[in-house]
């Protein structure tokens, strides 16, 4: 999670990559998802949150949670 920790992040869902000048926007899911991951949380305790949060099935919760796992790899924002 090094790599989270290193990221600026707004409450108003912008994330600045200092490693790179790089800016990104996130929702609400997207902040609440980086959150759960920085303090450390399973998958199954974030989709969980997202459940409860969003009143979302647990499998549209867990679809939303993976893709943006996938885009945080991908940008290089997650070991």
């Amino acid at each position: 999670m090094s790599k989270l920790n290193s990221l600026a992040i707004s409450e108003n869902g912008f994330i600045f990559k200092p490693s790179t000048g790089e800016s990104f926007t996130t929702n609400e899911i997207g902040l609440l998802i980086i959150s759960f991951l920085k303090q450390g949380k399973t998958a199954d305790e974030i989709i969980n949150e997202i459940t409860k949060e969003f009143d979302v099935d647990a499998i549209s919760a867990g679809r939303d949670l993976y893709e943006y796992l996938d885009f945080l790899k991908r940008e290089k924002m997650l070991d």
